[in-house]
């Protein structure tokens, strides 16, 4: 394996951003990633500042390493993480960083299949265990909406799917970002700014989006 020593210009646009994440994820599934901006050079010319392609909030999950499934490198992303991709306040501030001072055109807001705090919310539903601490229990409170829209939805004597409640807890995680901060909703007004929320599938590599607000 080799390390991509070019350099390509930064994104103008959200769409261009994506374009950049979705190329990189191709090569990451074909498993014949680049590896950019990893050499000790790029490292030293970032010392006085970053100029990110995109921000992206994630779950924690060890197996979301960010950089790796985009293959990018030192720089190219503002990282966001916690467990389940669970909007709050701090969330939030981080995110209006990236767009109001790094200028970044696009967020990519990351969840997967196999979610431990995906599971966790569905077993809430029917477990009496404590969750373990009330910052665990709050955590996983901010996904039991998104499991009870799935049994909704669900056919009579159908199982629940933690792949739907993963999907629909994406989608309201992005829709609460961007009903929550007056100053993202502006940019994507001004078409200055997209969001993207996107499922990465654990066994092949893959992300896929699944709702996408701001023109691209």
């Amino acid at each position: 394996m080799t390390t991509q020593q070019t350099t390509e210009p930064r994104p103008r646009t959200p769409g261009d951003a994506w374009q950049r994440m979705t190329d990189g994820n191709e090569r990451f599934v074909a498993g014949n990633p680049d590896h950019p901006h990893q050499d000790s050079d790029h490292r030293s010319s970032l010392a006085g500042g970053q100029a990110p392609v995109a921000a992206l909030f994630g779950c924690a999950d060890s197996r979301l390493a960010a950089e790796i499934i985009f293959d990018v490198g030192l720089g190219d992303l503002f990282v966001v993480r916690n467990a389940g991709q669970v909007v709050g306040d701090t969330v939030i501030a981080s995110l209006e960083y990236a767009v109001s001072v790094l200028n970044v055109p696009l967020i990519v807001v990351l969840g997967h299949d196999s979610c431990g705090a995906v599971a966790t919310a569905i077993d809430s539903l029917t477990s009496e265990a404590p969750p373990g601490s009330r910052f665990l229990g709050g955590l996983i409170d901010m996904i039991v909406p998104s499991v009870r829209r799935a049994n909704i939805n669900l056919e009579p004597g159908a199982t629940l799917d933690p792949r739907s409640v993963g999907k629909l807890h994406i989608e309201a995680s992005v829709e609460s970002l961007v009903g929550s901060s007056a100053l993202i909703a502006t940019a994507i007004a001004e078409g200055r700014l997209a969001v993207v929320g996107a499922n990465y599938a654990l066994a092949n590599g893959r992300v896929d989006s699944s709702i996408v607000v701001g023109r691209l």
